[in-house]
């Protein structure tokens, strides 16, 4: 399996002055763990980070201290996750048929989920990991008032790995370009379009990296491990 990895992020929310998956958990880049992972997975055979270039000598030294045995290419990223994976895609090497984009800050997805994820694929065009929803949302208008309660029942929160039809994915960014259609991720392309996105059950640790919060939990979460 082909795996990219959109990395091209200024990580705002963390309050970084730099790339938030070059900064530090348990002594180690959290983009290095994101990448031994990847490693152990026994179906992701190549993968690509998608970055931007004023990144590339602080990837290339992690890449030199993780031990990665798979090929690694280094994909120039765009000003949007959009384009990143765009660009992503048309990075892949020509025989690549099916590909799973996992965020970076993904740090904490486990190989057995890469090799679930995997699985997915042998059976369906797309798919996303995600997990039930266990609080209650509430969906709120203009005026921080209530409309709605949703039933949770139906509610599952999305996470990555994403999976898909490389052909088929193109396709919907070629589309979704020509339409000025902007989406936070894949999936939504894909359901744009038409076609069916499956769900395979995620993991509760998986969680992204985003604030200064988060990386207190992800340390706890890797101690205990």
């Amino acid at each position: 399996m082909y795996l990219l990895i959109p990395a091209a992020g200024l990580g705002k929310r963390m309050g970084s002055d730099r790339n938030k998956l070059l900064l530090t958990l348990l002594d180690q880049p959290i983009l290095a763990w994101t990448l031994r992972a990847a490693e152990a997975a026994a179906t992701i055979e190549w993968i690509g980070i998608i970055s931007q270039p004023d990144d590339w000598p602080s990837i290339k030294a992690i890449l030199s201290t993780t031990g990665l045995t798979k090929p690694v290419e280094l994909i120039r990223g765009g000003d949007t996750r959009q384009e990143s994976v765009c660009r992503g895609l048309e990075g892949l090497p020509t025989e690549a048929k099916q590909v799973l984009i996992h965020d970076g800050a993904r740090c904490l997805a486990t190989p057995e989920l890469f090799d679930r994820c995997t699985a997915a694929l042998q059976t369906c065009d797309g798919f996303i990991a995600a997990v039930p929803v266990k609080d209650t949302i509430k969906v709120v208008d203009a005026n921080q008032r209530i409309a709605s309660t949703p039933d949770r029942a139906h509610l599952w929160a999305a996470q990555t790995p994403q999976g898909f039809d490389v052909e088929k994915l193109k396709q919907c960014h070629r589309q979704g370009k020509a339409q000025n259609l902007a989406v936070t991720d894949d999936a939504a392309l894909f359901e744009h379009f038409g076609l069916p996105v499956q769900i395979v059950l995620g993991e509760e640790t998986n969680l992204k990296v985003t604030t200064p919060v988060d990386l207190a939990i992800a340390e706890f979460i890797l101690r205990q491990r």
